[in-house]
């Protein structure tokens, strides 16, 4: 098999609820942070705004749970509620139809119809799904994506939990296809933790049996890295030799570890300001061609709402942004499934073997 992507579907703006419909209005922004009454908020989908007479302007980079202003004369930018300054102009308006000068697009591409039945077994997720062919669709997906787009993968640490797993994942970073790596204090720790003492959480990686002491394992690198000053000058002095921190260092990949309360430590890089870590994290998920979130509900729930269904290429292409979640959960793998998006799919498995799997699908076929 071999990808391609979906065609998308410009909107025929020719027909009279469009030639008919008002201009989008803009409201004035009165105090920091605060949008105007009846503000419109943006979703996952493609959407248009009437800005001149017969001109519906499709929003570039787009988010969810944002509102748009107008900068620069006619200049649409996305904005979060809280970068808003008195004096910006945001869009209002509720109806997504135009008719307030809003469109958005959620028939935007012409994905493959699926044959369906009134009745059918095992039309939902569950632990009983088969997903081979999910498996040959993902590989087709990361070939393209390789080359072509922008790959980001959001991580849990049962990432590095198991030995085979974090190896075959550093090997996805050298063979090209991590292209930004979301993730934890916890997954950047246990990594550490593994590198010094090839434990997670005190258990050997491999045999899983418990040592002694090894609840101090992951504090002890922790302190170890901070002593140090950062992962990279531990890389540098050559006392990481493996992992995925090392990887990702030393193949130059975008990071992002976002701090939370629970955190130990943390680690250095890890960014402790929430709001400045969300805002790290958007500069990246803005790049996405296609997302990999894996045994984190927070973090992929998170980078589910900062992700919309389409981006724009530099060449004007408008593609789609491909969602894939990856947990033992069926909560969270339905939970992102079900946000909305024109493109999320869901693979209710170990994320161990799923990177294992993968690793060795992809290689299999590289040969």
């Amino acid at each position: 098999m071999s990808f391609t992507l979906p065609e998308y579907k410009i909107p025929d703006f020719k027909r009279p609820e469009f030639l008919d419909a008002p201009l989008v209005t803009f409201k004035k922004v009165e105090k920091e942070g605060v949008a105007p009454e009846n503000y419109h908020a943006t979703s996952v989908y493609p959407e248009y705004f009437h800005v001149e007479k017969g001109d519906w302007r499709l929003l570039d980079d787009s988010r969810m749970d944002c509102v748009v202003a107008r900068t620069g004369g006619d200049s649409l930018h996305v904005k979060e509620f809280r970068h808003l300054k008195p004096g910006d102009f945001v869009a209002c308006g509720r109806g997504e139809n135009g008719e307030d000068g809003i469109f958005v697009h959620t028939k935007a591409f012409d994905f493959p119809e699926h044959a369906s039945e009134k009745f059918a077994f095992r039309s939902r997720i569950t632990r009983e799904t088969a997903f081979s062919i999910d498996y040959d669709e993902l590989y087709d997906l990361l070939e393209f994506e390789r080359k072509r787009g922008f790959i980001v993968w959001v991580l849990g640490p049962a990432v590095v939990f198991d030995r085979d797993a974090r190896n075959a994942f550093a090997e996805l970073i050298q063979g090209g296809y991590v292209h930004a790596l979301l993730a934890g204090n916890a997954l950047a720790t246990h990594d550490m933790e593994a590198a010094f003492f090839a434990t997670g959480l005190g258990q050997d990686i491999y045999s899983k049996q418990t040592v002694r002491l090894g609840h101090y394992n992951h504090l002890d690198a922790i302190i170890r890295i901070r002593g140090i000053g950062s992962i990279k000058k531990a890389i540098d002095k050559g006392l990481v030799r493996d992992g995925i921190m090392r990887a990702a260092i030393m193949k130059s990949v975008p990071f992002v570890l976002a701090g939370s309360i629970r955190d130990d430590g943390p680690l250095p890089e890890v960014i402790a300001d929430v709001y400045e870590a969300q805002d790290a994290m958007r500069n990246i998920t803005r790049r996405a061609t296609t997302v990999i979130a894996m045994a984190t509900q927070l973090h992929a729930i998170a980078t589910g709402n900062m992700v919309p269904s389409y981006k724009v290429e530099q060449n004007g292409l408008v593609r789609p942004v491909y969602f894939y979640t990856v947990d033992m959960s069926e909560f969270a793998v339905n939970k992102l499934a079900n946000r909305g998006s024109l493109t999320a799919r869901s693979i209710l498995t170990n994320v161990q073997d799923f990177v294992v799997t993968v690793e060795r699908g992809l290689r299999k076929r590289l040969k």
